[in-house]
């Protein structure tokens, strides 16, 4: 090893956990180019501009992209699964069914299988819906509104959409509430305790008291 690469290992530039890879991409094997864009542009995902023999969608405020066409993979059509994260599943499940998406129940995972209806506790990760694209690829929809810890970095908070945010305030609104029930008096200073509130979502560190 030489003398600069026993330096850059040192100082940790050149180590792969301090390399930022940020997913872009996801492949989709598809039948019909034609009937899955149909598809995919019910759903409102945005279509991107691409080179030829490549159709790009972007589902609203994703920041990883879902492409397919006749070349891009020796996939059998069909046997493609991925989650889509949502901070209502109720109303994501609704808004798809009114787009003329096929969905399923709302549902959520126990020992003893998957059970219909929300999480009763409606805990984040367990009240999910899953829908499939014409070809059977599954896309499967996961409520998460607080992350588990180490999920996000401590620093990073940002929100990919207005609704997004805009939930993200209920939420807070609603915690703020109790907290100022529990505390018996006006928080003049809630918009530091919704910012620290919003950001341990994202975290998954400690809410404020």
């Amino acid at each position: 090893m030489s003398p600069k690469e026993s330096q850059s290992d040192a100082s940790g530039t050149s180590s792969v956990e301090n390399l930022d890879l940020k997913l872009e991409v996801i492949v989709v094997p598809v039948s019909d180019v034609d009937r899955a864009k149909e598809f995919y542009g019910r759903l409102g995902w945005r279509l991107d501009q691409t080179p030829p023999g490549v159709v790009q969608f972007t589902p609203h405020g994703s920041g990883c992209s879902v492409q397919f066409g006749p070349e891009l993979t020796s996939a059998a059509p069909g046997s493609a699964t991925a989650y889509l994260v949502v901070s209502d599943v109720e109303a994501a499940r609704n808004a798809l069914v009114s787009a003329g998406v096929e969905v399923t129940g709302v549902f959520h995972p126990s020992p003893d299988g998957p059970v219909d209806g929300p999480d009763p506790e409606r805990r984040s990760y367990f009240s999910r819906a899953t829908f499939r694209d014409p070809d059977g690829n599954t896309w499967l929809m996961q409520e998460i509104t607080t992350r588990l810890p180490g999920r996000v970095e401590g620093g990073v908070t940002s929100f990919g959409s207005a609704s997004d945010l805009a939930g993200a305030l209920r939420r807070a609104a609603a915690a703020h509430g109790e907290h100022e029930k529990r505390t018996g008096k006006t928080d003049e200073n809630w918009p530091d305790w919704y910012a620290t509130y919003m950001a341990s979502e994202q975290s998954g560190a400690e809410p404020p008291e």
